[in-house]
């Protein structure tokens, strides 16, 4: 079984994001970038079918940030047995079109039986590295996905999820593309000192491209950080300041 997971790196949430000069985009320079999550459970259910069916596991990702290196490291250490990554003349805030262009043209020649990619990521939400993967590689398409089982090397049965949390499970024909919502147990912990043996000792492929494919077909104008219409107002005091004060505001606006 040949597994290819796509993967993306996207701005952190946990720091406040900075904007560019022009208000066009984030400041890549003041902003730091790691996996995105659906991608982590995408590596955990790569190696999950891996260890149930056998197969080898490959992960690749387009080199738009110096983090990917770790990041390929970290996937090895999780279990992924060949890392490969995209180099060009790149720059953070690619569009998704362009990036899922770029993978698929890497991945076509891998011959991959199952290629998954997480289910949407946080910069864009709009879900579409998955679809567009399959389109380039003309193969089937299941998102939403929280469970992949290879059946056989020509089928595999897959579970989505619906509005509601209800639950299909489906039989696909190989090849086809996964979006992952999230893998059957959650991604498992590579230690730090396995992610160190790994930058020291294994080789992360590197295919070389010129071009750098399509683009969204739209341009963003202007971004603005949104605009703060209120706060909140912090009572002080032992239990029976804040109650007082609580049912003084509560009269104050008639609804008491």
């Amino acid at each position: 079984m040949n597994i290819v997971v796509a993967i993306k790196q996207i701005p952190s949430l946990i720091d406040e994001l900075e904007l560019n000069g022009a208000g066009t985009d984030l400041d890549f320079d003041e902003v730091d970038f790691t996996l995105n999550e659906f991608d982590e459970h995408s590596i955990e259910q790569a190696v999950l079918i891996k260890e149930a069916s056998g197969g080898t596991v490959t992960v690749v990702g387009v080199d738009l940030i110096e983090e990917l290196d770790n990041i390929l490291h970290t996937a090895l250490a999780k279990g992924a047995d060949k890392v490969v990554k995209i180099v060009g003349d790149f720059e953070p805030g690619m569009a998704s079109h362009t990036q899922a262009w770029l993978l698929a043209n890497a991945i076509k020649d891998m011959a991959p039986d199952i290629v998954l990619a997480g289910v949407q990521a946080a910069d864009d939400r709009d879900g579409q590295i998955g679809p567009m993967l399959a389109a380039h590689l003309d193969v089937p398409y299941i998102g939403v996905v929280a469970d992949v089982a290879a059946t056989d090397s020509r089928t595999a049965t897959v579970k989505k999820e619906y509005s509601g949390g209800v639950m299909a499970e489906f039989e696909v024909s190989l090849p086809m593309v996964v979006g992952v919502q999230a893998a059957s147990q959650p991604p498992r912990y590579a230690p730090v000192s396995k992610i160190r043996q790994m930058a020291k000792t294994a080789e992360i492929e590197e295919i070389e491209v010129d071009d750098d494919g399509p683009g969204a077909g739209s341009t963003v104008r202007k971004m603005s950080p949104p605009v703060s219409a209120g706060h909140a107002e912090m009572i002080e005091g032992d239990s029976e300041e804040v109650a007082e004060k609580i049912i003084e505001i509560i009269r104050e606006r008639g609804l008491l």
